[in-house]
């Protein structure tokens, strides 16, 4: 598999390519007497997809417009639009506020400094973007309720992409038209992770995952309407979508109710640093929100930022970000103390989790992309330090000994982040399903780079193009979210009987032989890196994990 070294091209290639091939196929469609869907609030009515033989619910609203007084707050039920007569779910909803990955050779957190403003912010998405699509397959109702399989849909971190970039089809065929597949859109960037004290005091934090929730919530009540089996319900997302899936599984100690899905999937799972709500950190960029947004001197700041005109809002979200430590996003999830009640890494360490089963992915270089690769920082100490501003001269150490014999500096960066905050976060939701959680490892792909597999329509062509490796590789995750073991319809020509996790550490490896052979093998995960990991945990009440 290539690797990629260059900032976020893959990401951003497979966002672009993903959205025109998309737009290009939905214009395709033809319309026909689908049925029309009577959720209560409004009538939808599909469009029917000849070509995959999909039918098509797209842009269906969820929830309320989360603007004006309802910016920063949890989502509302939709207001009932039913005298509006039947809605065509036809056109893909358009995405929420988007921002830049972070820019800067330096942590602006460590001394606390003025971030810069930014005029270049894009202005082309909405506030106004809570809505979902239903895939469901055939042109009728399947009369047997179907596994159905959520897709949180991938972002670079909390802050861009989007429902259209995806192609459910893509899902169903993989799965032998087997499932019902759901796509959500939630809040990104500030706003839908805006933290701080007044934040909790008069809003909710967390928005955005309040979002996903409430789209869970949703598929409970209404999935039934479309073929989908309610009880039979897995959420799969990919980078911030995976980061995403382990919050929904710690989420309120574990104990959501009623239960929301069975089973989880997390390809790449990303867990960046993530405070307590009033922490320093947290605080700090709600001060510079209100800075930037002339805020400052009212007496309520909330309801200040809550009248900003949302364009101003989207440049200010755009610069924040921008003026991040490369390769690194501000705007993520905080311990809130209700929905995240405490640091991810200890819920998990407690076995304080929502649902039955987990299957995660990991690439083998998850940190390149993330890493500065022509101006790195070369003294790895102070790579550590600058990466979790909360470290003192001890961890900075510490880390660069445990790396050194890693590789070149840069090679030890790439590995440090690849861990710390993708690879690692992976393990500790491993052994928190002890019995009933799989793992698979990608060589040597980078991060995403495994997206192209789960959706070959996107225009991006996946980097090891072999019919009997993508037939394997996407038959283990289908057959996960229909019967939640991964053994059940991968090929045993090619693929060997497919252990727990739990037993023996297990690794099921996808990989291509330098003769484009398909190499899929069971292996045992690196004690090293295992290790490595421990030592990631121990530390986390400095990392925010």
């Amino acid at each position: 598999m290539t690797k990629i070294s260059h900032g976020l091209s893959l990401l951003a290639v497979f966002l672009a390519s993903a959205t025109t091939s998309l737009s290009s196929h939905i214009h395709s469609r033809t319309s026909n007497d689908v049925p029309i869907i009577d959720l209560g609030y409004a009538q939808y009515q599909g469009v029917f997809d000849s070509v995959n033989n999909v039918t098509n619910y797209l842009g269906m609203r969820y929830a309320a417009p989360p603007i004006g007084d309802l910016r920063w707050r949890a989502p509302q039920p939709p207001v009932n639009n039913n005298s509006a007569g039947v809605q065509q779910a036809n056109t893909q909803p358009n995405p929420c506020f988007q921002a830049p990955t972070g820019e800067a050779s330096t942590n602006p957190l460590e001394a606390q400094s003025s971030l810069a403003r930014r005029a270049d912010a894009p202005g082309t998405q909405t506030e106004d973007c809570l809505f979902l699509n239903v895939y469901f397959p055939g042109d009728t109702i399947p009369t047997k309720p179907l596994p159905t399989l959520v897709w949180i849909h991938l972002v670079i971190s909390y802050i861009m992409g989007g429902a259209d970039t995806f192609e459910g089809s893509d899902l169903l065929r993989e799965a032998n038209n087997e499932i019902v597949a759901v796509i959500i859109q939630y809040r990104l960037g500030l706003f839908g992770f805006l933290p701080g004290s007044e934040v909790k005091a008069n809003g909710s934090l967390n928005a955005g995952l309040l979002d996903q929730d409430f789209a869970l919530r949703w598929v409970q009540s209404h999935i039934s309407q479309f073929g989908g089996d309610p009880t039979k319900v897995t959420i799969w997302g990919e980078s911030a979508g995976a980061g995403s899936v382990l919050q929904h599984v710690v989420a309120q100690d574990g104990q959501t109710s009623p239960q929301l899905f069975r089973g989880a999937i997390t390809s790449s799972t990303f867990l960046p640093s993530q405070y307590l709500y009033n922490d320093t950190i947290p605080e700090l960029l709600y001060s510079e929100v209100v800075a930037q947004t002339n805020c400052s001197s009212a007496d309520d700041s909330l309801t200040c930022l809550r009248g900003v005109n949302a364009s101003v809002l989207e440049t200010v979200n755009f610069n924040i970000n921008a003026d991040a430590f490369f390769g690194t996003f501000l705007w993520v999830p905080v311990v809130d103390g209700t929905f995240i009640t405490q640091r991810p890494t200890e819920s998990l360490k407690q076995g304080k989790v929502n649902g039955k089963a987990l299957l995660a992915v990991t690439n083998t270089n998850e940190g390149v992309i993330f890493v500065n690769q022509t101006n790195p920082i070369t003294n790895v100490s102070l790579y550590a330090g600058t990466l979790f501003p909360k470290f003192g001269p001890k961890e900075d150490s510490e880390t660069a000994e445990i790396y050194a014999s890693l590789g070149t500096p840069l090679e030890q960066d790439d590995t440090i982040m690849a861990e710390s905050i993708f690879i690692c976060p992976s393990f500790y939701l491993l052994s928190a399903f002890p019995n009933s959680s799989w793992k698979v490892s990608i060589p040597p792909a980078t991060h995403g780079e495994d997206v192209a597999f789960y959706f070959p329509s996107s225009g991006t062509t996946p980097a090891f193009n072999n019919t009997q490796f993508l037939a394997a590789f996407s038959g283990a995750f289908l057959s996960f979210v229909v019967s939640q073991d991964p053994n059940d319809k991968v090929l045993p020509t090619i693929t060997p009987f497919w252990d727990k996790y739990s037993n023996g550490s297990t690794v099921m490896v996808f990989n291509q032989t330098v003769d484009d052979l398909p190499d899929i093998h069971v292996d045992t995960a690196d004690a090293s890196q295992l290790e490595r990991c421990s030592f990631w945990n121990s530390v986390g009440a400095l990392t925010g994990q």
